[in-house]
């Protein structure tokens, strides 16, 4: 089995950081949104991976080989996003006759991994959520068997959501069916959907079975990335991380924090991640992400998300600034 992750995307609703940072890198509680992904699917028994990558692709390849250098991994680049179903179909030629799981580059899912491999039948991860008019959306019989799956319908008949997991048997059928759709020009919402294809298989007689995950987390946005990141940071027991006695300094967590920082005259925590070799001086951080080489003095922040090799001065409450910001609150 080979392991798809499609990473392509712009991640606009993370600006300003991922003008210069792919959203699968983003930092979250002591590591990135890809490393958590492909840990989970290392440990589930894969071992070849193949990357869908576009926007700042050459980070995301840089990141795998140089952290994952034991894997098997192909990159396929996407020059055009026209909608995950486009991107699926790029794939075709390294996937073959394999069976694949596809994991969306943004989703962070909790669930039985191996049950769901060894599963005979192709499987959807699914959440109940309370608007299911932004996400895909899976219609079930009494056995759990997928009797249809439809693009953020404006009057969903099921609260079922499409979480990002999508575990294929039936690989050629899929690659037929996005192949069909992209030259018929079948489109959901401006874009080519791999819900569209998976629909188009269940049509033609492919039993989907539905499992639901455990826990589904959003890393789309700032806010909720911040309460991602403070979930598993608890979840990772990082508590007892920072592991050398930071002068002047009071730990309060679950806190992570990189190699090489320099911290004092402060008071980290709780539910905060810090990147390696950032300077944190006479400052106060709680509920935030900061990057690596980035220098607070004299900052009080909460709720924040701060991009890598940023320097921050005076004091402040909330602040979402990219790479490479110097800013001077004082």
């Amino acid at each position: 089995m080979k392991a798809i992750i499609p990473v392509a995307g712009a991640g606009t609703k993370l600006r300003p950081h991922t003008y210069t940072q792919p959203k699968a890198l983003i930092p979250l509680a002591g590591r990135t949104i890809l490393s958590i992904i492909i840990d989970q699917l290392v440990e589930a028994g894969i071992s070849e991976f193949v990357f869908v990558v576009g926007y700042l692709g050459e980070k995301i390849q840089h990141y795998v080989e140089k952290k994952y250098p034991k894997l098997t991994c192909h990159f396929v680049h996407q020059a055009s996003r026209e909608g995950t179903g486009h991107a699926m179909l790029l794939t075709r030629e390294v996937v073959g006759n394999d069976e694949i799981l596809i994991v969306l580059g943004d989703t962070i899912c909790e669930c039985d991994f191996k049950e769901v491999i060894a599963a005979p039948y192709s499987m959807l991860g699914l959440k109940k959520v309370d608007d299911p008019r932004n996400f895909g959306v899976a219609e079930l019989d009494d056995q759990a068997r997928i009797t249809r799956v439809v693009e953020k319908p404006q009057i969903p008949k099921s609260n079922l959501a499409l979480v990002g997991l999508y575990k294929i048997k039936e690989t050629q059928q899929l690659f037929d069916c996005l192949q069909s759709n992209i030259d018929n020009k079948i489109k959901s919402h401006d874009e080519f959907q791999l819900t569209d294809a998976l629909e188009c298989m269940i049509e033609h007689g492919v039993q989907f079975n539905g499992f639901k995950v455990s826990n589904w987390f959003d890393c789309g946005r700032k806010d909720t990335l911040l309460e991602t990141n403070a979930i598993l940071l608890k979840k990772y027991k990082l508590a007892s991380n920072p592991v050398l006695p930071y002068e002047n300094t009071i730990i309060i967590p679950p806190v992570s924090i990189g190699e090489g920082c320099n911290i004092k005259n402060a008071i980290i925590g709780p539910n905060v991640a810090i990147g390696d070799n950032t300077v944190i001086n006479y400052s106060i951080v709680k509920d935030s992400i900061i990057g690596s080489f980035s220098n607070l003095y004299e900052v009080v922040l909460k709720s924040s998300l701060i991009g890598s090799d940023a320097n921050i001065r005076g004091l402040s409450q909330s602040l979402n600034i990219g790479d490479n910001t110097e800013i001077d609150l004082g």
